[in-house]
C-alpha cells in the first residue's frame, strides 16, 4: 500500500487495527520483565496507544508512521510531559531518531510487506536499530484459521523465519489471537514473534553425509 492509502484510511476512519486499547500481547511481555527503563521504537505507531502505553511505564518510546494523520492523532492524545516522540518516517529508507534501542514494536506492521526482500529489509533495519541484548517483538497475521475475505495479511511460519533468521536470532514464534478470544472469539490469528540482537552470525544449515 502506498503513503497515500494509509492516510486515506485513517482520514475515513477505516482502521478496524486502531482498537483503543494497548496491545495485551506487548503489556504481558513488559509486564514480566519488570522494568521500566530503556528506549522503545514502535514501527506503525497508528494514533499512538501502544506508545503512550509504555511512555505511561518509564520508557522513552520513539513512535513512526508512515501516515501523517496517524501521527497528528497520536501527537494530540500525549499528555504533557509524555517521554514519548512521534515521526512521520518510512521504516524501510529512513532512519529513526533515539536508537539504539533495547525493544522495537511492530503489530501488523512486518506482514504488510508482499515481497520476501521487503520482509529481509524489514527485518535487516531491526537488527541495525537494536541495542546489545535488544529484543523484536511482532505480531504477524498468520495463515492458522478459517478463510476469510478481510483482515490482517497472512504470512507462513516460514515467511517469517526467512525473513528473521539470517539477521536475529528468534526466541519464540507461537500462535496467538489479535485480540482477547473471550471478548472477540473470532479475531483473527497472529504469530507472536520474538527475536532478539544476535550476538554470533547466523551459521548455515547442515547436511549429514
Amino acid at each position: 500500500m502506498t503513503p497515500d492509502s494509509w492516510e486515506d484510511r485513517y482520514r475515513v476512519g477505516d482502521t478496524p487495527w486502531d482498537v483503543g486499547a494497548p496491545d495485551k500481547h506487548l503489556t504481558g511481555f513488559v509486564e514480566a520483565r519488570g522494568t521500566g527503563k530503556g528506549r522503545v521504537l514502535e514501527v506503525g505507531c497508528g494514533t499512538g496507544t501502544n506508545a503512550l502505553w509504555l511512555a505511561g511505564r518509564g520508557y522513552q518510546v520513539t513512535a513512526v508512521d508512515l501516515s501523517q494523520l496517524a501521527v497528528e492523532k497520536a501527537r494530540a492524545k500525549a499528555p504533557s510531559g509524555a517521554t514519548c516522540t512521534f515521526a512521520r518516517l518510512d521504516f524501510l529508507a529512513e532512519e529513526p531518531p533515539g536508537g539504539p534501542f533495547d525493544l522495537v514494536f511492530d503489530r501488523g506492521c512486518f506482514h504488510v510487506f508482499d515481497e520476501p526482500a521487503d520482509r529481509r529489509r524489514f527485518a535487516e533495519r531491526v537488527a541495525s536499530l537494536l541495542a546489545p541484548g535488544g529484543h523484536w517483538l511482532s505480531l504477524i497475521g498468520s495463515t492458522d484459521g478459517p478463510e476469510r475475505d478481510s483482515g490482517p495479511p497472512r504470512r507462513s511460519a516460514r515467511d517469517v523465519t526467512d525473513a528473521v533468521e539470517p539477521v536475529l536470532e528468534l526466541v519464540e514464534l507461537r500462535r496467538v489471537s489479535f485480540q482477547d478470544a473471550r471478548a472477540a472469539p473470532h479475531a483473527p490469528l497472529a504469530w507472536f514473534a520474538l527475536a532478539r540482537r544476535r550476538e554470533l552470525p547466523a551459521q548455515p544449515s547442515t547436511r549429514l553425509t
